[in-house]
Formats: C-alpha cells, sequence, structure tokens
C-alpha cells in the first residue's frame, strides 16, 4: 500500500479500485449523505461510474491525486476520505479541502487532525497559497472542523443545488485560510 500521509492517528493513501466497496457503504448512509444529497442512497454504478474516477484523478499542478483514503493507523480500518484539491487543474495556488467520513470516525477528532496535516503538507510541499472549504450553514460539525483546522469564515453564499434539500435554504459558507496566516499562527 502507497502512503500518501500520516498522522499520529491515521494513514492517508490514493484510492484503488478495490475501495468501491467501500466507497459504496460510506456513500449509503444517509446520515453521512445528509447534507450533501438528503441522504439519498447511493447506488454501485454511481460509485463505479462517476465518483470512483473522481478520486483516482491526478492533478498534474501538485503532481498528485486530490483525494485519498483515510484509514486508521491502529486498525486499518477504512474511514472515509479527505480531499485537497487544485481548484485548477493548472495551478497549486487554491486548493479545496473536504472530508467525509463514516459515523463511527464521528467526534473523535479525525476529520481535523487530516485536515491540519493535509493544510500543512499544502502549504509547505505544494506550494499551496490558499485553503478553501465549504459547506452548507447548517453543518455545525463541518463548520468546526474548518474553524478548528485554522480556517475561518469568509462569507455566506447560496448555491445552485440542482435539488433542493432539508436545510438548503440557509445557503452555505465558505472558509478559508492563507498561507500567510497559517505561516503566522505557527
Amino acid at each position: 500500500m502507497s502512503v500518501f500521509l500520516e498522522t499520529e492517528r491515521l494513514v492517508l493513501r490514493p484510492f484503488t479500485d478495490d475501495d468501491a466497496d467501500r466507497l459504496f457503504a460510506l456513500d449509503d448512509d444517509p446520515e453521512v449523505m445528509r447534507f450533501i444529497n438528503g441522504g439519498k442512497p447511493a447506488s454501485r454504478e454511481t460509485i463505479r461510474s462517476r465518483i470512483l474516477p473522481r478520486l483516482l484523478h491526478d492533478h498534474p499542478c501538485i503532481g498528485t491525486r486530490g483525494y485519498w483514503a483515510a484509514e486508521e493507523k491502529a486498525t486499518g480500518a477504512f474511514l472515509g476520505w479527505f480531499e485537497f484539491r487544485p481548484l485548477d487543474e493548472h495551478s497549486a495556488d487554491v486548493v479545496e479541502l473536504g472530508y467525509r467520513l463514516n459515523r463511527a470516525a464521528w467526534g473523535k477528532g479525525y476529520a481535523t487532525e487530516g485536515s491540519r496535516a493535509l493544510i500543512a503538507k499544502g502549504f509547505t510541499d505544494f506550494g499551496v497559497q490558499r485553503v478553501t472549504a465549504n459547506t452548507m450553514a447548517v453543518n455545525t460539525r463541518s463548520r468546526r472542523v474548518m474553524e478548528k483546522s485554522g480556517l475561518v469564515f469568509l462569507r455566506n453564499f447560496t448555491g445552485d443545488w440542482p435539488e433542493a434539500i432539508p436545510g438548503s435554504e440557509h445557503g452555505e459558507v465558505e472558509y478559508v485560510l492563507t498561507r500567510a496566516d497559517w505561516e503566522q499562527r505557527r
């Protein structure tokens, strides 16, 4: 197994085709998907044809992927994934931070731990200048992870939801962290 990044409790590794069943289980949980699509169940076909190809994509500007499978270091258990993806395929200046963890991993600090490690790697190894993250305004747990990871609230905005889901009427929020602010806080 190729390891992209390790923390005290996590191993982040590239996805493989063999992760399809793990991704299906993650995206099939209505609570995990509550703020993504209103909790609709996933289909195996969607995982294989749309989700997995996106997770396997290499970004030339950083020379690696933008999504990583997260495993618990002590047990090897699949916890979910982290995103640290350039918004522009040809520039690492601005990356989007994201995470999706299974319910068993919630409330244990894994999302913050993985996010902080990715942010540090991005600023020190990839030349990232700005990290951005967004979620639904009502997703207080995800907002808290963003704050604990060092990002600060930038704005509220209204997304173009193809289908309204509970809470979408409150809009979305964007959080950011610049390299200069990160370096100043170290």
